[in-house]
């Protein structure tokens, strides 16, 4: 099964990372893209939108999982917001930005950015969801039994 329902196999995932210019706040920001989002939501979840989400910055950085300069915390802390969209198409995402009313919402978006905007667009290679506690379990065992794998 989806992670992300109705998300087709050759859909579109857009990514837009903004950093913050001094003097705004995750307030404004998350003012600003609520009014750009419920524009999508609402012209374009008949015609290729399928849904979409806003990442924070938290400041937190993983040890056991970075390999580059040793941080304790992000300096983009409170700073840097990811805007991820799923679309069935490239085509159908780029004609919803060519309204009057979404290009409006966008520059008031933009105003806040220290960094201007690029949006790429991705493919989804894999997605999935966690196990349940019952079929997690099996798999530990299955992994055990038939890789001989007693840490993985």
């Amino acid at each position: 099964m989806a992670l992300i329902k109705e998300f087709p196999p050759d859909g579109v995932v857009t990514i837009n990372r903004v950093i913050l210019k001094e003097g705004y706040t995750v307030d404004d920001l998350e003012e600003r893209v609520a009014e750009l989002c419920e524009h999508v939501k609402t012209h374009h979840s008949i015609d290729g939108f399928i849904g979409g989400f806003v990442l924070m910055n938290a400041g937190m950085i993983s040890k056991e999982g970075s390999t580059v300069e040793n941080k304790e915390v992000s300096p983009l802390k409170d700073k840097e917001a990811l805007i991820v969209t799923f679309w069935t198409s490239f085509e159908q995402h780029e004609k919803s930005h060519k309204s009057p009313e979404f290009q409006r919402l966008f520059e008031r978006v933009l105003e806040l950015c220290e960094n201007g905007n690029e949006e790429i667009a991705y493919i989804m290679l894999w997605q999935g969801k966690a196990y349940d506690e019952e079929t997690a379990k099996k798999a530990m065992e299955m992994k055990k039994r038939y890789a001989g794998c007693e840490t993985c």
